[in-house]
C-alpha cells in the first residue's frame, strides 16, 4: 500500500472498478488523467475496505467509478457511499475503444476510473437498502413464478395437441381453470407409464399440479407486495389504470433514490418511451427508442391500454390523434410519453422514508 505524505495527501484523486464475483480490480488516477495504480482485491467486506484504504493512499478521494453497481458491484457500492465516498456508475467500455485498448481488468478499472473524472456515460447509482429494494426481490421470485407458469401452460397445450383423441376430445374447449383442474384430478396406471396414452396423463398431471403450485405462490407473493407497494407510495397506487404490479415496476425502476432522475425526461428515458433524434441535414425525424427499461416501458403500456378502454379523455385524445392520420401504434407512443410525465412527478414528489 503506498504511504501517505503531507504531499500526497494534497493531491486528488479517482478511483475506478472493474467488478467480478470474486475479486474487484481497482485504478486510481489523478485529476489530469496519469494512471497511479492498479490493485486485485477480493469482493468480501474486509476486501472492500482494503480496496478503499488503497485509493486514499494515493491523495484526497474526489468519486470511484464502478462498473455493475447493481450486480458484482452492489456490495461494493454500500460499503463506498457508507463511507461517505461519491459512487458514479459507469458503463462498459466503449466497443471501439476496448478493440484498440485490448481487455482486461486493470484495463477496465482504469477506463472506469477515466469515465467518473470525464463524467461521461454516468450515473448515479440506485441505494439497496430500503424498502423499494425489498419490493424488488418479492417482484424478482413474483416475476419468476409467472413466467413459469406460463410456460407450464403452453407446455399443457402442447401435449393435448398430440394426445390420443378420447383424451383430446375430453379436454378441448375447457377453460384454462377447469383445464388445469381437470389434468390436476387425472389417475393414471404408473406401471403402464410406457404406453404413450399413460404417459401423456401423467405428464398432463404432473404439469397441471405444478401450474396449481406456482398459482399459490403467486397469490402468497401478491399478498405481501400490495400493501408494500401501497405503503411506499400510496398516490400512484390510486391513480387510474395503475395498479399494484404496475407501481411496483416503476418504483423499482426509479430507486430508492428517487431525486437521480433529474428531470421527467431522464425518467421518460430511463422506460424507454424517449423518442430519439435520428435528424440529418433538412430531415427533421424521431425514431422509435428501443432502450431504457423493458419492463418499466411494459408498465406504461398497460397503463395506456387500461385508459384507452375506460378513460374518456385518452379515448378522446387517441380519436383526435386517429383524425391527424397517426397510426394506433404512434397514439400509444405518445400516450406512453404523456404518462411517463404524470407517474414522474408522483414518483419523485414522494418522500421516501424507511419504514418504522
Amino acid at each position: 500500500m503506498p504511504s501517505i505524505t503531507p504531499d500526497s495527501a494534497a493531491i486528488e484523486v479517482v478511483g475506478g472498478v472493474d467488478t467480478h464475483q470474486d475479486t474487484h480490480t481497482a485504478a486510481v488516477i489523478d485529476l489530469v488523467g496519469r494512471v497511479l495504480g492498479t490493485q486485485q482485491f477480493p469482493a468480501t467486506t474486509a476486501g472492500y475496505a482494503a480496496l478503499l484504504a488503497w485509493i486514499r493512499g494515493f491523495g484526497r478521494l474526489w468519486r470511484v467509478g464502478v462498473e455493475g453497481t447493481g450486480a458484482y458491484g452492489a456490495g461494493l457500492a454500500r460499503q463506498l457511499r457508507a463511507e461517505q465516498v461519491e459512487v458514479i456508475e459507469v458503463d462498459r467500455p466503449n466497443r471501439k475503444t476496448r478493440r484498440f485498448q485490448g481487455k482486461s481488468d486493470p484495463i477496465d478499472a482504469i477506463a472506469a476510473a477515466k469515465t467518473a473524472l470525464a463524467g461521461e456515460r454516468t450515473g448515479v447509482p440506485k441505494q439497496r437498502d430500503g424498502r423499494v429494494e425489498a419490493l424488488r426481490n418479492l417482484r424478482v421470485a413474483r416475476r419468476s413464478a409467472v413466467d413459469q407458469r406460463a410456460d407450464t401452460q403452453r407446455q399443457i397445450k402442447t401435449l393435448i395437441v398430440t394426445a390420443p383423441d378420447e383424451l383430446r376430445a375430453q379436454l378441448r374447449g375447457l377453460t384454462v381453470r377447469q383445464l388445469i383442474a381437470t389434468c390436476a384430478n387425472l389417475r393414471p396406471d404408473r406401471a403402464d407409464a410406457a404406453t404413450p396414452a399413460t404417459a401423456v396423463k401423467i405428464s398432463l398431471r404432473s404439469l397441471a399440479r405444478r401450474h396449481q403450485q406456482l398459482s399459490t405462490e403467486i397469490t402468497d407473493l401478491d399478498e405481501l407486495l400490495e400493501p408494500l407497494v401501497a405503503a411506499i407510495n400510496p398516490a400512484l397506487v390510486a391513480v387510474h389504470g395503475v395498479g399494484a404490479d404496475t407501481a411496483g415496476q416503476l418504483l423499482v425502476t426509479a430507486g430508492e433514490n428517487h431525486n437521480r432522475l433529474t428531470s421527467e425526461a431522464a425518467f421518460a428515458m430511463l422506460c424507454g418511451v424517449a423518442p430519439i433524434p435520428a435528424s440529418s441535414g433538412k430531415t427533421t425525424r424521431h425514431r422509435l427508442n428501443r432502450g431504457g427499461d423493458r419492463q418499466a416501458n411494459c408498465a406504461l403500456y398497460r397503463v395506456v391500454l387500461c385508459r384507452l378502454r375506460w378513460d374518456p379523455r385518452t379515448r378522446a385524445y387517441a380519436e383526435r390523434r386517429t383524425k391527424d392520420g397517426l397510426s394506433k401504434k404512434e397514439i400509444i407512443r405518445c400516450l406512453k410519453r404523456y404518462v411517463a410525465r404524470e407517474l414522474y412527478q408522483l414518483i419523485t414528489s414522494n418522500n421516501l422514508e424507511p419504514a418504522a
